[in-house]
């Protein structure tokens, strides 16, 4: 990974804030990516195009930013495959345990001065920050 570039990432918050703010405004609903993606994949029906667009933009999103000229750095997972699905389902296991993902409260929530998101966020933050300590520190990571 490359070093830290205020301005993409200046930029980069802007547009998730303008995002959430439009789904706001528009569709009278929080932008949390779980929420969405579980909406689209437990409930079809009448909102099922909306999400599907909502994640295709996300995925496409990449190949628009490659295609427009903008770097994407290598990424080499070496985690191994049961450690990758155990980790994928802890996370949405959490996000499910938690009610939302961090987009949910720790973007949308927390904009809106929620309480819950704001407990929600911190929890999640100082676990994350527990978990790399772990692995890196006490796990030989």
């Amino acid at each position: 990974m490359t070093g830290f570039t205020p301005l993409s990432a200046l930029t980069g918050g802007a547009l998730i804030g303008a995002a959430v703010v439009l789904m706001f405004l528009f569709a009278g609903r929080v932008t949390g990516i779980s929420g969405i993606f579980g909406g689209l994949i437990a409930r079809p029906g009448p909102e099922t195009a909306w999400r599907a667009m909502f994640v295709a933009g996300l995925i496409g999103g990449v190949w628009l930013y490659r295609a427009a000229g903008g770097p994407l750095d290598d990424i080499t997972i070496t985690g191994s495959a049961p450690l990758l699905i155990a980790g994928g389902l802890l996370v949405g296991f959490g996000a499910r345990l938690g009610s939302g993902c961090t987009s949910g409260h720790a973007v949308c929530g927390m904009a809106r001065f929620s309480g819950r998101s704001t407990a929600a966020t911190v929890v999640f933050m100082a676990t994350a920050a527990a978990t790399v300590f772990a692995v890196r520190h006490l796990g030989g990571g």
